[in-house]
């Protein structure tokens, strides 16, 4: 695809042919890889942690993948799993993986902004997501939108690092065609507030990026 094209185009793309990699990356659960990768561990903890302290919570998972956290999240108790994304491969990953939760787990192949998505939801799940939005504020306000009174947003954001900075843009934007964005502290709480999130909780586990959980009420 070419270079010109919008920036979710190019998102879509890489994630319809490389469905099946970013899948695997969750699967080798050796303490190397958890080394090396501690990001995609952590998340999906505080995803968990963050159901657990809901009783029976309704969960959205915006940019599910292949459902990787929406099992996961389903085993720590969640009654209702919403998963979107948009790419198809990615949906048909998760529909099998999910299949024997039955109707507690629901798949949506849309765009997240333009989507019909029935209720609230007590915890709304952003993980791996903002990375790619070149306009990031709508989809915060939207999940505001959708998150319950006491709701909970979970998200992932990468910081610009020094040393795995240009490592990644070059591998994603030059060599995968693939855009990719970095956030600071304080536009992070900028956005999320602006998007009427109240109490912000931050982390920044390492040098390359912001974990975060943002209450509505």
């Amino acid at each position: 695809m070419r270079r010109s094209a919008p920036a979710a185009e190019r998102v879509r793309a890489r994630f319809r042919e490389r469905a099946q990699t970013f899948d695997d990356l969750y699967e080798d659960e050796r303490p190397l890889t958890r080394q090396l990768r501690p990001g995609l561990f952590r998340r999906r903890q505080l995803a968990v942690d963050t159901v657990g302290t809901y009783r029976t919570p309704r969960v959205l998972d915006v940019g599910c993948g292949s459902g990787r956290i929406g099992e996961f999240v389903l085993e720590a108790g969640a009654s209702e799993y919403v998963g979107i994304d948009f790419a198809e491969p990615m949906i048909e990953l998760a529909r099998s993986r999910l299949e024997r939760f039955g109707s507690r787990a629901t798949l949506m192949l849309e765009d997240f902004i333009g989507a019909r998505i029935p209720g609230r939801f007590d915890v709304v799940l952003a993980l791996g997501l903002f990375d790619y939005l070149p306009e990031p504020e709508p989809f915060a306000r939207r999940m505001f939108e959708l998150c319950a009174e006491h709701g909970c947003l979970v998200g992932s954001f990468p910081a610009w690092s020094p040393l795995k900075g240009p490592i990644r843009k070059l591998r994603y934007e030059w060599i995968g065609n693939c855009p990719i964005f970095n956030y600071t502290r304080d536009g992070l709480e900028l956005m999320l507030t602006g998007s009427g999130f109240g109490r912000l909780e931050i982390e920044s586990p390492s040098h390359t990026g912001f974990l975060v959980r943002a209450y509505r009420g």
